[in-house]
């Protein structure tokens, strides 16, 4: 476990029925790191926000916010503290 990271990733949905289906299949891939989730829509805007809580390598957070971060109207940022 000396290898892994906890962090926060949040995640900005532009356009939820283009893209949801997609967020939540990355999301279930990589499923086994994600320790919380919390989703809100924000009507005024348009937009669905996401957070997860994670626990894993750099690598595999590396590997879903790039994932996620290739969808269109998809924005991601993370904050990784190694513990």
């Amino acid at each position: 476990m000396a290898d892994r990271s906890v962090g926060v990733i949040a995640v900005i949905i532009k356009n939820r029925t283009a893209q949801a289906a997609k967020v939540n299949e990355a999301l279930t891939e990589y499923g086994d790191m994600i320790i919380g989730r919390m989703g809100l829509p924000y009507q005024e805007r348009d937009l669905n926000i996401v957070t997860l809580i994670v626990d894993a390598t750099n690598e595999r957070i590396g590997a879903l916010t790039g994932r996620l971060g290739q969808l269109p109207g998809v924005t991601v940022k993370s904050t990784l503290a190694k513990l």
